[in-house]
């Protein structure tokens, strides 16, 4: 299995598919990095030389993709800064709400997670005299 940027790319697909295994490469930027290194997008990973990876990730380092770590660290700082400054997406993020305005008095199971059940109390009974 290729590995790139300490990610396992699948064998058996074609390059084009495995290199969105990768954080933050979808189809488009995949074929874009693949123009760019000259690379058939149809060969599959297996049969990749160990030039044609190394084509592949400095392609991406000289292209200016931000992938894996650095787009994950960029986005968590990008969240932080919204909850310091106090946006209303901060506070949609802090209450662990949806934020892109979706409904939530049926929906947002998801974000919300499992309901909170209320009112179920138990009610104990006085011991019965004799």
């Amino acid at each position: 299995m290729p590995r790139i940027f300490g990610v396992d790319i699948p064998n058996e697909k074609r390059i084009d598919i495995s290199l969105t295994y990768l954080y933050g490469i979808g189809r488009k930027v995949a074929r874009d990095i693949l123009k760019q290194a000259e690379i058939d997008p149809a060969t599959r990973a297996k049969d990749l030389k160990g030039e044609d990876i190394a084509k592949i990730t400095t392609t991406i380092q000289k292209g200016g993709w931000r992938i894996e770590g650095d787009l994950r660290r960029a986005v968590s700082a990008n969240i932080k800064r919204l909850m310091e400054i106090g946006a209303y997406r901060g506070y949609r993020h802090k209450r662990s709400l949806p934020v892109h305005g979706q409904r939530t008095k049926t929906n947002a199971r998801t974000r919300k997670g499992p309901r909170k059940n209320i009112g179920l109390m138990k009610v104990k009974e006085a011991p019965a005299k004799a």
